[in-house]
């Protein structure tokens, strides 16, 4: 039997305050399986034959998805992989993902979904870190891991989805399909406390290396519990489609374990293109909808969709990851007539913890209250409570948490008094509605002021001639910080000083005095992590902004 060293945890006085004040949560048991808790009992309870994943054309029913996962766990047993021994993913979003998934966590292990778009030092560190001893790769995806391959010190097996068989045995790595059609149909579930560890994610590496965040056997229903239910309102007759991948909280628990939890079913896009969203949606007869604020304004970018696809099954969006901005929430429901109810959540605390999803009122600019069975508090730098409408860190508890994996200082500065701090500066109003400021390391502090960037990156990128936009803070010696725009221009637009007076012009009246540019970098390309488009379309890392000399075209 595998095990984790004590450790690669936090000790007790270090973790967060858990709270259960939801009666689903009362109601988990002590020992328990979440692929038992979430396939076997919907077979068991005769739906078996209804549709648990949508892919392509293709239709897979509960007990055909159990069926799979069955042999592949009783496979990747005989394979050697024991309790708590760790798994990794390196798959798009297509089944073999979920069955995986399913069939490591049904034999007792840890699943550890990874970035498709990782690179070779990314891959080495992350599958050291976590001590894995298997890895299930896509073929299109076995490149970048072989170059890491030389550097892993506890991998024992590499298992290819796709490809040629034969080359792949003469690698010495195993074919996925010869090693499901290997196994037994029948898997006895491993029962676990509760609280141990099933679920390793990795943080996308904005600020360094990934760091990985642990995540407990109950969390597989604690989130469908709590944002299923109470969020989505999932029934068994929904479609829900979410591009995001699993190595993502967002995509793992959207396409992992939320839908199953309610008999519904999941829309499998193994990479996301604005018109194929689209098609997706109508073919799958898509119910919900959860995407990244930058997928929706690229789906509002398709000429005619309204027209071309339909969306008629549609009705509900929700999206998080970044702020979504009032503007593309006006345009959305303008153009689809949908509101988008915005969420906040991290990879550290699983899911969306914050979310005007849960009360169905939007406040266009606000991500919305906290939902149910989590509580909030902005704190000013004295660790006081603000009052409304005053700027602070955002702190949040409820019954997940931050468990840094192996990062003990990590884990001390990101807990505190039992609440874990989200890194964001908001403020909350009198209904209890987060407003979103900054990151903490983006914030500006000019002349007293405190600035939030995305809202001066909002106005610049409505220019004609702008492409992209990212603002940062430059030390000033009369106002401490000054606002620097770097701006990459659309293709045929012409760098000069005077398109640099005239950006600085085009924010007057649109954000306060104090906050418009006063200097502008023209940059061939905006550093961003990978998004929905693949490299470079997520969240802009700023830090490579803020590092002098840094060549930002060069940065993807």
């Amino acid at each position: 039997m595998g095990s984790i060293p004590a450790d690669y945890l936090p000790p007790s006085e270090l973790r967060p305050q858990r709270i259960y004040t939801l009666p689903e949560f009362k109601e988990i048991p002590h020992r328990l399986n979440s692929t038992e808790e979430l396939l076997d009992k919907i077979v068991a309870g005769g739906k078996g034959d209804r549709v648990a994943l949508y892919f392509e054309d293709k239709r897979i029913p509960y007990k055909a998805l159990l069926a799979q996962v069955n042999k592949l766990g009783s496979a990747l047993t005989k394979l050697g992989i024991e309790v708590a021994d760790r798994v990794a993913l390196r798959l798009p979003n297509i089944p073999p993902a979920i069955v995986a998934n399913f069939a490591v966590l049904k034999i007792g292990g840890v699943i550890l979904p990874t970035s498709a778009l990782f690179s070779r030092a990314e891959i080495a560190h992350v599958l050291n870190n976590a001590e894995v001893k298997a890895v299930i790769v896509a073929a299109a995806l076995l490149e970048e891991l072989e170059k890491a391959k030389p550097e892993l010190k506890t991998v024992k097996h590499i298992i290819v989805v796709g490809g040629e068989a034969d080359e792949i045995k003469k690698k010495g790595y195993l074919p996925y399909q010869e090693l499901l059609d290997s196994g037994e149909p029948t898997c006895d579930p491993v029962r676990r406390d509760r609280m141990d560890v099933s679920v390793l994610l990795y943080t996308s590496g904005t600020t360094g290396l990934p760091k990985g965040t642990a995540h407990f056997v109950e969390e597989a229903l604690i989130v469908p519990d709590g944002f299923g239910k109470y969020c989505w309102r999932l029934t068994e007759a929904d479609v829900l489609l979410s591009a995001a991948p699993l190595a993502m909280a967002a995509g793992y628990s959207a396409a992992a374990t939320i839908p199953y939890r309610f008999g519904a079913a999941l829309s499998l896009l193994p990479r996301f293109t604005p018109e194929g969203m689209f098609e997706t949606i109508q073919n799958h007869k898509v119910t919900v909808l959860s995407a990244l604020p930058t997928a929706y304004r690229k789906l509002l970018q398709v000429p005619d969709a309204g027209k071309r696809y339909s969306l008629s099954s549609l009705k509900l969006c929700t999206g998080g990851g970044e702020s979504l901005t009032a503007q593309t929430y006006l345009d959305w429901k303008a153009k689809f007539g949908h509101e988008i109810f915005e969420g906040l959540g991290t990879t550290e605390m699983m899911f969306v913890f914050i979310s005007s999803a849960a009360t169905r009122k939007v406040k266009p600019g606000s991500i919305g209250p906290a939902i149910p069975g989590y509580e909030l508090r902005v704190v000013n730098e004295e660790g006081k409570d603000c009052k409304p409408g005053e700027t602070g860190q955002l702190w949040a508890r409820g019954p997940t948490g931050t468990i840094y994996w192996r990062d003990p200082e990590k884990q001390r500065s990101s807990v505190r008094e039992g609440w874990c701090r989200a890194g964001d500066m908001v403020s909350m109003d009198e209904d209890g509605y987060i407003w979103f400021l900054a990151r903490e390391d983006d914030l500006i502090k000019s002349s007293g002021y405190r600035i939030g960037p995305e809202e001066i990156e909002d106005v610049l990128v409505t220019h004609p001639a702008v492409a992209d936009a990212g603002v940062i803070g430059v030390p000033d010696a009369v106002m401490g910080q000054k606002t620097k725009v770097f701006v990459a221009l659309k293709p045929g637009q012409q760098r000069s000083e005077g398109l640099k007076a005239e950006l600085i012009e085009f924010c007057k009246g649109k954000i306060a005095v104090y906050k418009l540019p006063r200097e502008v970098e023209f940059v061939d390309q905006m550093p961003r992590a990978p998004g929905p488009g693949g490299p470079g379309t997520g969240k802009l890392l700023r830090r490579l902004l803020r590092q002098p000399g840094q060549d930002k075209a060069k940065v993807t």
